[in-house]
């Protein structure tokens, strides 16, 4: 069976205005709305058009994280994904651990093709992908704006910063999807309730053998500094004069 795997991880809803605890040691969670990291959304839109297509026979959605992450898988089948499985684990996992717990998943559903986000907004590490590639020992093409696939090779326009960069890479493959990929699909409500009848595996992560200790210690959390108020001029002379008065203009 041609299969597909897409990683998604659970973050703070992008909507939500973040606000940093009062003692600095994180930001606040408890009555917060989570989703889905907009970037997995766009990977699992790229993975459900490819089996659209004829391209693959099942799409396979995976994350790691506590009881509760259920709420996000049950979205990402009600998006389309054939089966959903939940690495069970309480705690922060750093993406190196990631991809070895991704590397696990692999191992047991054989996929020709993983497709990750870029990166998550909560830490916009923007590892994962490329650390699950080199375990794996597979090519990669990240920060993908377009995915064309044959029956042996993934041909991947990926945005750069000297602009578009095409890369043709041997199945299989880890591919990263960027913003541009494409646009997700709205949720209906009778693919909310189909979502609840579709295969969802919990795996505790004790089980996988991989280590969650951390490699990074955050010491301290603070918000950005304010921004200073802005000023009206009256005409160019004025402007001039209150960019030199701040520095800006010699």
């Amino acid at each position: 069976m041609k299969r597909i795997l897409v990683g998604v991880k659970r973050v703070i809803d992008f909507n939500v205005r973040v606000k940093v605890k009062p003692d600095g040691s994180g930001i606040v969670t408890d009555g917060v709305k989570l989703s889905l990291n907009p970037f997995d959304e766009i990977a699992l839109e790229e993975a459900l058009r490819i089996k659209e297509r004829g391209g693959a026979d099942e799409v396979v959605v995976a994350t790691i994280g506590p009881a509760d992450c259920q709420q996000q898988l049950r979205t990402a089948l009600a998006m389309g994904a054939d089966r959903a499985l939940h690495v069970v684990h309480e705690g922060t996992i750093e993406p190196l651990a990631g991809a070895r717990v991704l590397l696990k998943l692999i191992d047991k559903e054989q996929p020709f093709l993983v497709i990750l986000g870029k990166q998550a907004i909560d830490d916009d590490n923007n590892q994962t992908g490329q650390m699950l590639a080199a375990l794996w020992q597979r090519p990669q093409a990240t920060f993908a704006s377009k995915v064309e696939l044959t029956d042996s090779t993934a041909r991947v326009t990926r945005e750069v910063d000297a602009g578009l960069e095409t890369l043709e890479v041997d199945l299989p493959a880890v591919v990263t999807a960027d913003l541009r990929l494409n646009e997700p699909r709205y949720v209906k409500l009778p693919d909310i309730m189909k979502a609840k009848k579709k295969p969802l595996e919990s795996l505790p992560f004790a089980d996988l053998g991989v280590s969650a200790a951390a490699r990074v210690k955050m010491v301290r959390t603070e918000p950005p500094a304010q921004r200073q108020k802005g000023i009206m001029v009256k005409d160019t002379q004025e402007l001039i004069a209150a960019l030199r008065k701040r520095g800006a203009l010699q």
